[in-house]
């Protein structure tokens, strides 16, 4: 039986992707194994899909001033040591790395133990962990076509991220009677996402009465978001998280209103559902979501309005147009790279495993 190790972490975005390759891998043949941080998100999503799981040691890279960054090398090093003693340990015939500062040290030491390595790059401009990386990669999958252009020529692929199969199976009945809203009017769902929640709720309450003319809408506004005084309001809907019923939100609703995070995205366009996207500003960001939200617009995926732009008037301007044009939206999603990420990653996964 052929060995795969999976890395990444520090951040759910940089763990789900893996999850999400799980079943195709066990149909493969291949037996899993993940290298993670001792005590990161990483560990516990892990370890509840029954995956042996290493922890190592790993040290954070910043663009700004902190004593840390003295510090962080050492424990790299560190990293790196327990990652070769780890991999010799497993043997495998083949290393993915979703990225993350965690990842560094496993795809070091995948390198020096001459193990293949495959990467996948969410944003449209690698991170500076990935970019550490690059150079030791096979491939290096991408969501965009724009970052072909930031990795060693010959190496980039356009994949998509692979997103969680349960997705593709909601049920928009069990949707609308979880929220038991109207099947017969359109359903908004809104997805502010953890980070600049704020800013989007705030605009999508205030434009509420405008848009519960035409639409319905249910909210995904975050921890700590609720607002009390909306929760009687006819055609809408709020909370905090949702996770067992997403699949069937998904599947119910004719619009989003998302984030520009690039999983988040993928998703999106995965399962082909128009959306206006309003990505976080430079000011919060290195700026990778605007970059993001450009390209899924270039490539007729999505909408685009900016935080600088975001007022009541232009959000709900937005929205009508993007109801009025779903279907070229639809046409185009269901027509790209996206559709099939996991089926593309795992023949490259196969073609590059050690024979």
């Amino acid at each position: 039986m052929k060995k795969i190790v999976l890395t990444g972490g520090g951040t759910a975005g940089h763990v789900t992707p893996n999850i999400a390759l799980l079943p195709a891998l066990r149909e493969a043949g291949y037996e899993v194994y993940y290298i993670g941080s001792y005590n990161g998100i990483e560990k516990s999503l892990i370890e509840a899909e029954n995956i042996p799981y290493y922890g190592i040691a790993t040290g954070k890279f910043r663009r700004y001033f902190d004593w840390k960054n003295l510090s962080d090398p050492f424990r790299v090093l560190k990293g790196i040591g327990e990652a070769r003693k780890i991999i010799r340990k497993i043997d495998p015939d083949i290393l993915f790395s979703k990225g993350g500062f965690v990842a560094v040290p496993v795809v070091l030491a995948a390198n020096k133990c001459h193990v293949p390595v495959i990467i996948h790059e969410s944003d449209m401009t690698p991170g500076l962990a990935n970019r550490i990386c690059l150079k030791y990669a096979r491939k290096i999958c991408c969501n965009f076509p724009e970052t072909l252009s930031h990795v060693p020529e010959g190496t980039g692929v356009v994949t998509g991220t692979p997103i969680r199969d349960e997705l593709k199976k909601g049920s928009a009945a069990k949707g609308f009677a979880f929220t038991g809203l109207d099947s017969n009017k359109p359903v908004i769902l809104v997805m502010g996402g953890s980070q600049g929640a704020v800013r989007v709720n705030n605009c999508v309450r205030a434009a509420l009465p405008e848009l519960l003319k035409k639409y319905q809408v249910v909210h995904l506004c975050g921890k700590g978001h609720l607002d009390e005084s909306l929760k009687d309001t006819e055609g809408y809907r709020q909370y905090e998280y949702i996770r067992e019923e997403l699949p069937d939100l998904y599947a119910m609703c004719s619009l989003m209103i998302s984030r520009a995070g690039a999983n988040a995205i993928c998703e999106i366009s995965t399962l082909a559902i128009p959306n206006l996207l309003i990505p976080l500003g430079s000011d919060a960001s290195r700026g990778d979501q605007i970059l993001n939200a450009r390209s899924f617009e270039k490539q007729g995926f999505s909408m685009v309005l900016e935080e600088s732009g975001l007022t009541e008037k232009a959000l709900v301007d937005k929205v009508n147009q993007l109801y009025e044009n779903r279907d070229q939206y639809i046409s185009a999603m269901k027509h790209s790279q996206h559709t099939d990420s996991i089926d593309v990653i795992m023949k490259l996964i196969r073609e590059y495993t050690r024979q």
